[in-house]
């Protein structure tokens, strides 16, 4: 590669990881034959159903080991956004006669948001808790809302556009001891703790005992592995009504007919992740660090978003006063490099980012963020390509501001 421009023209830098990832060859490798072979209804009952059904089982009983759970407790679905809304609605209806209340963070995906503001329409009362300028929930607000009538709390393990890492640990203990006072006091109503773990997964560890909670949500094309796949691990015991009706698959929680190529290239990909853990961090937190050093050396009114320590490496938040950030977005694009202004669930919103502002900014703050996301593929060389063309473009951006 003889220079800068050669590097941009001839190779897309892909700095989008949070948002989707591409399939890990490896993974796409292992699907092919699952493909070919495993192609018949897991629910009938002749010899290729049989064997479709004994993949998934496999399949199953692997995810229960890398979770520490109970292959009964896996639920396969086609996302995480139908795993949460699977959980917070199933989690509600059945439990409607002894508690209608529920809390989430303030900074959920709108996956969750959007299914909470949904179930207050039915009637049901929903808490949203806040969050410190670096975007920890705060504890003390939570034991304030938790009333007897708290069925569900709902924190993500870290969150999707700044990276931050939820103390789960804390929140659990929070959790056991409201149960405990409600079994002193004779309260019937039940209380749980669901987490959204798609962007911690393969980044941090993830085990349901480790992180204390009753639910979980993962995804599968957050870690290398195929869109259409994701999963909710629902601990044994606990009452929870079906989203989806239909033929009863997967214990009658979900039915529809089971993805089983896209569900073993989900195992596949998460076996691989946790194979790769440790060597992706140390990556990516070289690359994180030297993307946030370097930017703050050439430019002023450079900021990180939250707090390094308490952020996963692979998600780099960073905000520019006098620069909008869809502005940035597309102009980065057009050199060839691909990055997001917030989530991309929510990148064709106007509005500034309800994360961003739930962490204290202001509207123009927020408007001024781009989120820039470190993968396994990420090369050195594609960085400091970023950071020879990023400065540029903010600099010109700032001279036509009507804000500066």
């Amino acid at each position: 590669m003889n220079n800068q421009s050669d590097f941009k023209t001839k190779h897309p830098i892909y700095l989008d990881y949070a948002a989707s990832t591409p399939i890990d060859p490896l993974v796409l490798k292992s699907m092919y034959p699952i493909l070919d072979k495993y192609y018949a209804n897991t629910m009938s009952i002749h010899s290729l159903g049989q064997e479709s059904k004994d993949l998934l089982e496999k399949t199953r009983e692997g995810f229960a080991k890398i979770l520490k759970a109970n292959p009964g407790e896996i639920v396969f679905t086609g996302s995480a956004s139908e795993a949460n809304n699977f959980i917070l609605k199933g989690i509600a209806y059945a439990h409607k006669s002894l508690g209608d209340h529920m809390i989430v963070s303030s900074i959920e995906h709108h996956c969750v948001l959007n299914s909470t503001k949904w179930l207050e329409k039915k009637g049901y009362k929903i808490d949203y808790l806040s969050v410190d300028k670096n975007g920890i929930v705060n504890l003390e607000e939570l034991k304030s809302l938790i009333n007897d009538q708290t069925v569900l709390v709902s924190i993500m393990h870290v969150n999707n556009e700044t990276g931050v890492i939820e103390p789960l640990d804390k929140i659990s203990k929070i959790i056991n001891s409201v149960r405990e006072d409600r079994l002193k006091r004779k309260i019937e109503t039940p209380i749980y703790l669901h987490t959204d773990a798609s962007q911690s997964f393969g980044k941090i560890e993830v085990n349901v005992n480790k992180l204390g909670c009753d639910l979980l949500t993962l995804s599968s094309h957050k870690v290398y592995g195929p869109k259409g796949a994701g999963l909710a691990y629902i601990k044994k015991g606990i009452k929870i009504a079906p989203l989806i009706h239909g033929g009863g698959q997967e214990f009658g929680f979900r039915s529809s007919t089971v993805n089983t190529p896209a569900i073993f290239g989900f195992y596949k990909a998460c076996e691989l992740a946790l194979k790769r853990q440790k060597q992706d961090y140390l990556k990516a937190m070289k690359l994180k660090v030297k993307i946030i050093k370097t930017l703050q050396s050439k430019l002023s009114n450079c900021y990180l978003n939250g707090d390094i320590s308490t952020q996963v490496p692979q998600i780099v938040s960073i905000r520019f006063d006098y620069v909008e950030g869809e502005s940035l977005v597309y102009l980065l694009d057009t050199q060839n490099i691909c990055v997001s202004s917030a989530s991309a669930c929510s990148s064709l919103s106007l509005s500034p980012s309800h994360v961003l502002i739930a962490l204290g900014l202001k509207p123009e703050q927020a408007h001024g963020t781009i989120r820039v996301s470190i993968g396994r593929f990420t090369t050195n060389e594609e960085v400091n390509y970023l950071l020879k063309v990023l400065p540029d473009i903010i600099t010109k951006l700032r001279n036509i501001s009507p804000f500066k």
